[in-house]
């Protein structure tokens, strides 16, 4: 496993931990400032501040991205499902123009929540099958761009408003059925938050294998959490085993950034060189 204390060469910085100290431009420079080499930004900051501003901004910065956030949410109603084709491809066309190494899917729950308006379901089976199908069809569309897709299951938590895949299994077995020739187009996005209770976790990583571990996500979980979406820990703050999760994928030959993702409340309301600060430690003691 990487010896991360001497520096934080490894660190990237997902763009919500810091979404409410700053717009994009103003994270990307205190990243630069300091020595933060890699972000991960999300869709609606892009579209903020435009996308040939912050693609300027990531040059200018000489940053480099672990991923693009978010495409997905799939599940719709027939007549929202054009409105999903499309937006999840302008998806790709970003991460394509602000050279991320993925598209990080997070896949939706059930359709009356994934795309507001849709008709109302219980049927979170039919909502795994329209994933599917959706996802390949998304498959063609991204393999045109040289573009790879990362599942990342999510907490069961979440099966009903944000993804019905929730653990590494099943985003696996999607990835089996929509690219058995394991070409690199389809992976996952393992964020220990999410999957870190899950009893398999271990053996599934190792099922992963290098060319499906796509992205590796870090933060911790809490006891107690008091807000299940906008609550998670800073790393080291929480229950969960950490270096466990990364020895794991490093084994399978996982050598890119850990990518520090925090919704939180609490590290909101703080300055935001206080908080890269404090990742920058975390990243180098617990991580």
């Amino acid at each position: 496993m990487r010896d991360f204390s001497a520096d934080h060469r490894w660190l990237s910085l997902n763009t919500a931990t810091v979404r409410k100290q700053g717009d994009l431009v103003a994270i990307i420079e205190a990243c630069a400032r300091h020595g933060i080499r890699a972000i991960d930004p999300w869709r609606d900051q892009v579209a903020s501040v435009g996308l040939d501003r912050t693609v300027r901004a990531v040059r200018d910065a000489g940053l480099e991205l672990s991923g693009y956030c978010r495409g997905g949410m799939f599940t719709a109603d027939a007549a929202r499902r054009i409105e999903a084709r499309d937006d999840n491809r302008r998806a790709v066309d970003e991460a394509k123009a602000l050279g991320a190494p993925c598209v990080v899917l997070v896949v939706g729950g059930l359709p009356q929540y994934s795309r507001p308006g849709s008709a109302p379901s219980k049927d979170i089976a039919a909502a795994r099958t329209q994933v599917h199908d959706a996802i390949g069809e998304m498959l063609e569309y991204a393999k045109q761009a040289n573009m790879p897709l990362a599942i990342e299951p999510l907490h069961p938590a979440y099966a009903a408003d944000r993804a019905c895949v929730n653990t590494t299994k099943q985003a696996l077995d999607i990835c089996d059925q929509l690219d058995p020739q394991r070409t690199g187009a389809l992976g996952v996005a393992l964020d220990v938050y999410h999957v870190w209770w899950d009893p398999e976790l271990i053996g599934q990583i190792a099922r992963a294998g290098k060319d499906r571990l796509l992205a590796f996500h870090v933060c911790d979980w809490l006891v107690p959490t008091k807000d299940i979406l906008n609550d998670r820990g800073m790393m080291g703050d929480g229950v969960i085993d950490i270096k466990s999760a990364r020895s794991a994928v490093e084994a399978q030959g996982f050598g890119g950034y850990s990518e520090i993702e925090i919704f939180s409340n609490d590290w909101w309301a703080r300055p935001m060189d206080e908080v890269l600060r404090t990742c920058i430690e975390r990243h180098r003691t617990v991580v």
